[in-house]
């Protein structure tokens, strides 16, 4: 293999020539869509099932989460300088399928340390968006089509939620899921996707939208609305909202916008007495904002003995990872941030009795260089993600983690790893799980045919049981 000796501003150029990270989205194309979309196969369900997105934003240092140890801690100490973790610091796992390899985890990260033992957290490891199985010098010599806008944090955010990295879109793969799941749900007043993290466009399909709600459950519908006090403004806006709502308009765009309003609206009321009328969880979660929504999560789930869902998709997002500088600080607050709200939230799910119907999946847009600028890391490729829940063939490691030197054949530069595993196998995966027929998922994940055969009868990867 020829030295990689391409330039970092040379590569970002390259990969860009289609545009690169000019894609802001008017909040109107939120509404459902007022053409005629390509239908989706109608699915059914029986059973109950709740996917989970948690977004970490910003790209988080995954190669700081999960790491070597035993023979490659050298490796990695090395390779990583000044942000490497102490090896006493490092919790260790006992993955079942790595052989002699040995690995742990950040030491803020003890709750998951257990649930992995526990059999109920798996990693996916050097992950990343991917049009077709690519290595090093492919992606050097631009050999084969790679994802737009490599190492730009709204394109990639953009292509972990769309599953399209070949294109630009607004759909996301979770509201096309929604699209073709919804009118199985008993209240489709209420969109099966309920967003903690405001407006998104992993939620967004052509008949979908997110139905958004602050982190703390009564943190819910229009500020005023419905409020008699104040003195009168609350009331005042109640009649002038409803007013509104009830009118009737010849443009299509302000009655599609107003009818959105009124399903809220009609919605909300149902959402908030199903809330009201259901208890508190036992489990404890601490103060922390991640924490609170995950608590909020969770007590939705509660409630839907009320609600009555066949299925449910939420996302959470959790920001500020782009750390390049303060790394290590940083991370270990936030990664101790995550494991708390982790294993709060499995233990509620236990508590419920549901820990095998909620799958919690991690996503962001991209790792980071394995090599310091000094004080932090910069936008990178491959990287590591977790899913946990009763469903997850836990305590192992999917996909290949590389050994951490410089000069593996899987690294451009400063250690930026190409993926090994596709965004498409992970996604696949936790479709198939949901319920989502064979006919769907390639148009869900159009390049997943590159990857995985949907006539196998296996699994793209084998982290869920399907």
């Amino acid at each position: 293999m020829k030295k990689n000796n391409i330039s970092r501003r040379n590569f970002i150029k390259n990969t860009a020539k289609y545009g690169m990270g000019a894609a802001f989205f008017s909040p109107f194309l939120n509404l459902r869509s007022l053409a005629n979309p390509k239908l989706l196969l109608p699915e059914t369900a029986d059973d109950y099932k709740v996917l989970v997105c948690f977004f970490q934003s910003g790209g988080n240092d995954s190669f700081n989460m999960l790491m070597p140890l035993g023979s490659e801690y050298d490796i990695y100490s090395q390779t990583r300088s000044n942000l490497a973790i102490p090896k006493d610091d490092i919790l260790p796992i006992n993955a079942t399928n790595t052989g002699n390899r040995k690995f742990g985890l950040h030491p803020s990260m003890p709750e998951i340390q257990t649930l992995f033992e526990k059999n109920k957290v798996a990693f996916l490891s050097n992950i990343g968006t991917l049009i077709q199985p690519t290595d090093a010098q492919q992606a050097h010599d631009e050999t084969v089509p790679l994802p737009l806008g490599l190492f730009s944090h709204v394109d990639q955010q953009q292509e972990w939620m769309t599953g399209t990295p070949h294109k630009r879109d607004i759909k996301g793969w979770g509201g096309k899921i929604a699209d073709s799941f919804q009118n199985i749900n008993p209240q489709n007043s209420i969109s099966m996707n309920i967003s903690l993290g405001g407006t998104n466009i992993f939620q967004n399909g052509n008949n979908t939208i997110e139905f958004s709600i602050g982190v703390e459950e009564y943190d819910l519908g229009i500020s005023g609305y419905g409020d008699e006090n104040w003195d009168g403004f609350g009331q005042m806006l109640t009649k002038g909202l409803d007013s509104l709502i009830e009118h009737k308009y010849n443009d299509p765009f302000k009655q599609t916008y107003v009818d959105v309003i009124r399903d809220s609206r009609d919605g909300l009321a149902i959402f908030r007495d199903a809330l009201e009328h259901t208890d508190d969880l036992d489990t404890p979660f601490s103060q922390h904002r991640v924490s609170g929504a995950f608590k909020t999560v969770a007590k939705i789930i509660k409630a839907n003995s009320l609600l009555g869902f066949k299925r449910q998709i939420y996302f959470i997002e959790y920001g500020g990872w782009d750390h390049h500088d303060e790394l290590l600080d940083n991370q270990n607050e936030m990664l101790g941030n995550v494991d708390d709200a982790f294993g709060s939230f499995y233990n509620a799910m236990e508590e419920l009795g549901l820990e095998d119907k909620v799958t919690v999946f991690s996503m962001s847009e991209f790792g980071r260089t394995l090599t310091s600028n000094g004080n932090g890391t910069d936008h990178a490729w491959g990287g590591n993600v977790m899913a946990m829940g009763g469903a997850v063939h836990g305590k192992q490691i999917y996909g290949d983690y590389p050994t951490l030197n410089l000069d593996n054949e899987r690294m451009l530069w400063d250690g930026v790893a190409v993926p090994t595993l596709s965004t498409d196998e992970y996604f696949t995966e936790l479709a198939q799980w949901f319920g989502a027929k064979p006919d769907l998922i390639p148009q869900l994940f159009p390049n997943i045919n590159n990857f995985y055969n949907m006539n196998s009868g296996q699994a793209p990867i084998g982290f869920m049981s399907i």
